[in-house]
């Protein structure tokens, strides 16, 4: 199906920079209230992922040897086998419910020894844990030191506070407060102070503003969205 709704869609206004196909239109995609023109028909990436796939190959050495030690939670179908077939990549995913995961685990409770990986990449998992400092120490313990982490999340950037209520149980209710009925909170600006609280060196990253307006146009990006970078220090 999904080559089918490629080949309908194919075009030159639009561009998926992870496979390079164009397209006249990207489809609609959202969770409640729709978005238009933001799920790449072939890749069904969004435009969280267009810019991370951008960041990753212009801004790191992910794809370069020697090969990078990768831990990659909840794995994205979009960067799933192109990690996996990347020679450059040392590919360990885990997830508690995903297929695609090489191990079951728990963000909270991983069964990986300190120090283990040279990158981690855990992308729109923390708002779903309860106990989200916890899932940090440990996403904190596993990475070598001078290892670098993206931990994108939905981020309010004019909120600077997170908000979060346990007592919030009702589907409906959750999904209107928090995005999602399984989300947990609504993140403000202190996320970085809370990364930077386990012990990472923080950098929030817009790379939209690195990029031509053309570019952001193009490969429909969010401009202004930030990319949460931290980094173990060495000592």
């Amino acid at each position: 199906m999904r080559p089918l709704i490629a080949w309908w869609y194919r075009g030159d206004r639009y561009k998926d920079p992870i496979d390079g196909k164009s397209f006249k239109c990207f489809l609609p995609y959202g969770y409640g209230k729709m978005r238009q023109n933001v799920l790449s028909p072939s890749t069904l990436s969004l435009e969280r992922h267009r810019l991370l796939w951008l960041y990753l190959q212009k801004e790191t050495t992910l794809f370069e040897h020697p090969p990078t030690q990768l831990l990659h939670f909840a794995p994205e179908q979009c960067f799933y086998d192109r990690f996996r077939e990347s020679d450059a990549i040392q590919y360990t995913t885990t997830d508690l419910n995903s297929p695609l995961a090489d191990v079951k685990a728990d963000i909270c409770d991983l069964p990986f020894e300190d120090n283990k990986f040279d990158m981690v990449l855990c992308n729109h998992v923390l708002e779903h844990i309860p106990n989200d400092q916890k899932a940090m120490q440990e996403l904190y313990r596993v990475l070598k030191p001078g290892g670098m982490a993206i931990l994108q999340i939905p981020l309010e950037n004019n909120r600077e506070v997170t908000f979060e209520d346990d007592t919030i149980t009702d589907r409906k209710e959750r999904a209107r407060i928090f995005g999602q009925y399984d989300h947990v909170r609504v993140y403000g600006m202190d996320y970085f102070e809370r990364l930077a609280e386990v012990g990472f060196e923080v950098q929030a990253v817009d790379y939209t503003n690195k990029l031509s307006a053309h570019e952001v146009d193009l490969y429909r990006l969010a401009s202004g969205e930030l990319i949460p970078v931290v980094t173990k220090p060495d000592s």
